[in-house]
């Protein structure tokens, strides 16, 4: 099909739109376009997952605001209908990649996931199809994973016989259809044209800038961008250690120099996670690895890394401080996903802070609303501990009541890694309280 009559399709809503993955990402955009109007037909590995979507239910059970209901409707209707199956996907016009992309210990990629996809999408497609992967992937991914597996198993050429580009997703949990619809999106190409049909694609579901470009360029878009924060955020907790060794409260020092203009100081917190932030940063640095000395990025990196073994070093700390056997104590954790108010718990910033924490003391138990294998009674948990520990900022922990846990833990200390408790109050309901960023507990 000619790529002017495919972006006829786009913009009359007749095409066929297929989505590869339907997690966090894959789900909300098949659900979005098939609201839109368009037929979709989601692909994912897991038949268990594709069982559940198909009876109009949400896997994710994170706050969503929307999408289960969007996803009954969509189901319902007959507009999204999920499939194990990748003969299917030759039906589709469009075809979207959304699968995992990680990195692993050596922080190079990972792209089992994306290649497998590729090698069962290339068997299947026609001419004319547009192929978009939105994973985020490290710069050049495209042009050497992605097209060449393409090519050979479907015999085809890129940019002539089928169309490729890259629009890298740019959502989060908790905010999943807010971020598809009002957020800027890079629509890379791999001709000016495929860039232009895209942005007629993406106009159905973004009400923001679809700013087309190449491919290359797309993706170091997703790449700096997530690597960006992770200085931004890094500079924070270095501030925030700084902070402790003075005694001094670098809640107010953030409040303070963000009053000068064009400062906007992050948040210091117990640890970046989710499966963004601690991987793209290395994304971005492996497509440059063997000619730039990269310095600023794997500091960055490092310095966040190390966040939740300071707050489990900290917990040790006020253990010790309360003149308890630290090898004996009890600690209860409250938080395990890596962003508060979901279930997503890829890189939890708690599993790190609990493995260092494990060898110290005798016990911890972890509690979260939202993550099924830790739900429970909050203050079930709390019974004999002698020390809480505040890990993610779950709207449920806002409604603690402190006296109550003060009557049934052994000793009330409560570490806080997010900022996420007022000193004073939990102070004056008779704790003792470390907090990131803020010196011991006599400083205020």
């Amino acid at each position: 099909m000619p790529l002017e009559n495919l972006t006829e399709k786009f913009t009359n809503k007749s095409a066929v739109v297929g989505v590869i993955g339907l997690g966090y990402v894959g789900l909300p955009v098949a659900c979005v376009f098939a609201r839109a109007g368009f037929q979709v037909i989601g692909l994912d590995i897991k038949k268990n997952r594709v069982a559940t979507i198909n009876t109009g239910q949400s896997p994710i059970e994170g706050d969503e605001p929307g999408l289960a209901k969007l996803l009954s409707e969509v189901v319902n209707a007959g507009r999204l209908q999920a499939t194990a199956n990748y003969r299917r996907l030759a039906e589709a016009d469009a075809i979207l990649v959304a699968v995992d992309t990680p990195v692993d210990r050596n922080n190079q990629p990972q792209y089992i996931a994306l290649r497998a996809a590729m090698s069962e999408l290339g068997a299947v497609i026609t001419p004319g199809t547009l192929i978009v992967i939105e994973s985020t992937v490290a710069p050049g991914t495209l042009e050497n994973v992605v097209q060449p597996i393409l090519e050979e198993k479907s015999g085809l050429s890129a940019h002539q016989d089928f169309f490729l580009g890259t629009c890298p997703e740019r959502v989060m949990p908790g905010k999943l259809l807010a971020n598809l619809q009002n957020m800027d999106r890079a629509c890379g190409g791999g001709t000016p044209e495929t860039a232009a049909s895209m942005v007629a694609l993406y106009r159905n579901i973004v009400d923001a800038d679809l700013d087309a470009t190449d491919i290359i360029t797309a993706e170091l878009v997703k790449t700096a961008e997530n690597a960006y924060r992770d200085v931004q955020i890094a500079f924070a907790n270095e501030v925030a250690k700084i902070c402790e060794a003075n005694n001094a409260d670098v809640w107010k020092v953030r409040q303070l120099v963000n009053k000068s203009p064009s400062r906007n100081m992050h948040l210091p917190g117990a640890g970046v996670g989710g499966h963004c932030i601690p991987k793209d940063p290395w994304l971005l640095a492996y497509s440059a690895r063997n000619t730039v000395d990269l310095r600023l990025i794997p500091a960055a990196r490092a310095v966040n890394e190390s966040m939740p073994e300071h707050i489990a070093d900290m917990t040790a700390n006020a253990l010790a401080e309360a003149r308890l056997v630290v090898s004996q104590a009890r600690v209860g954790v409250l938080g395990y996903a890596y962003l508060e108010n979901s279930d997503d718990t890829r890189h939890s910033p708690t599993a790190s802070m609990v493995a260092r924490l494990h060898s110290a003391v005798s016990e911890i138990t972890i509690h979260d609303p939202w993550v099924q294998q830790y739900q429970g009674d909050v203050y079930k948990l709390a019974e004999h501990k002698h020390a809480l520990v505040l890990m993610v900022k779950h709207d449920d922990y806002r409604e603690l009541d402190l006296k109550r846990l003060k009557k049934i833990m052994r000793t009330p200390i409560l570490i806080d890694g997010r900022g996420f408790f007022d000193p004073l109050k939990v102070q004056t309901a008779g704790f003792t309280y470390w907090g990131i960023g803020r010196g011991k507990p006599e400083a205020y």
